[in-house]
């Protein structure tokens, strides 16, 4: 009787301990918030899966990470990322390979190769500035990554062989420090959220202006997952508060759809993108030297330049 008693509080001794052990190893659910929207929500910080994705002296650490949200699913932060294998786009302005040029003048963009995405196109030259991080696909195909992904601020020529109507998709990320939360330090702020910004002007004649469709896959930082207002496919944190701390911070994610940069995908339901000032932006000389070839291409995002950290546009040229 006195072995079936010690037996019995071994075994009572080892599922706690086994449950103890399966809890600590689980993703923690927050059950302080009721969120009844589209996304999946996650809070506090993420874990580093790559320490730093690029390395340039005064240029800030890139790192990637991973977070668990709530409904048991695991999103790669800022955003998953070709950086790694994509070919990187040729320079317009950067300082990290010593080519910081005053003006057009000084860059030689006839030596630019051409990349070929149909065979049967024409040659088309773009001008692109990006805060912090994108993607070009066009006609479905990945024509290059940013060859910064964070800083120093940097600007991109590029030469491709496209037939038209072309079809641009373009992946925009604002990086971040802290990852899962959306923010850097600035100004002795370690948490603040950080801005974006994207201008581009291409020889088809197309530029960035409210004329492109924009959506947002990653939300941060935010006191409440419900601040964020969505009708239809739009996904508003205008009126969302940011909180004190990373530790109080939730994010909402949605996952990108697989085809969003195919050239039949219909992004005609997204909202359109939305206009920021110059001085909103506040673009560095990457643009400013390059101002007059930007011409009227103006500065677009989705509707939060700040909490917005991970956006697809789209746009159809002539």
């Amino acid at each position: 009787m006195v072995k079936m008693k010690y037996i019995s509080i071994i075994l009572f001794v080892l599922l706690i301990s086994f449950s103890c052990k399966k809890s600590s190893s689980s993703a923690v659910v927050d059950t302080t918030v009721t969120y009844t929207g589209t996304g999946s929500v996650t809070k506090g910080l993420g874990v580093a899966t790559v320490s730093n994705l690029y390395s340039c002296s005064g240029g800030r650490v890139t790192a990637v990470g991973s977070i668990s949200s709530s409904d048991g699913k695991s999103w790669t932060v800022p955003a998953e990322n070709s950086f790694a294998t994509g070919t990187k786009l040729p320079d317009l302005y950067n300082e990290c390979n010593g080519k910081s040029p005053a003006s057009i003048a000084q860059v030689d963009t006839a030596s630019v190769p051409v990349s070929v995405i149909d065979a049967d196109g024409e040659i088309i030259t773009g001008y692109i500035y990006g805060d912090n991080y994108f993607e070009l696909y066009v006609n479905g195909k990945l024509v290059g990554v940013d060859a910064v992904p964070f800083t120093p601020f940097n600007a991109s020529f590029v030469k491709f062989k496209a037939k038209r109507p072309i079809k641009y998709a373009i992946k925009l990320v604002d990086w971040e420090e802290n990852l899962g939360v959306g923010t850097e330090l600035n100004g002795g702020d370690a948490n603040h959220p950080g801005d974006g910004g994207f201008a581009a002007k291409f020889s088809d004649g197309t530029v960035t202006n409210s004329s492109w469709k924009a959506q947002t896959y990653y939300i941060a930082p935010l006191s409440s997952p419900n601040c964020v207002i969505e009708s239809g496919t739009s996904r508003n944190s205008s009126g969302c508060a940011v909180p004190s701390s990373a530790a109080n911070a939730y994010a909402l994610h949605w996952a990108l759809p697989t085809n969003w940069y195919a050239s039949d995908y219909d992004a005609s339901t997204w909202p359109s993108a939305s206009i920021y000032s110059s001085a909103t932006v506040g673009p560095k000389v990457a643009y400013s030297n390059f101002a007059a070839q930007f011409g009227n291409a103006q500065f677009i995002w989705s509707s939060n330049l700040i909490l917005d950290n991970l956006v697809l546009i789209r746009y159809t040229g002539n």
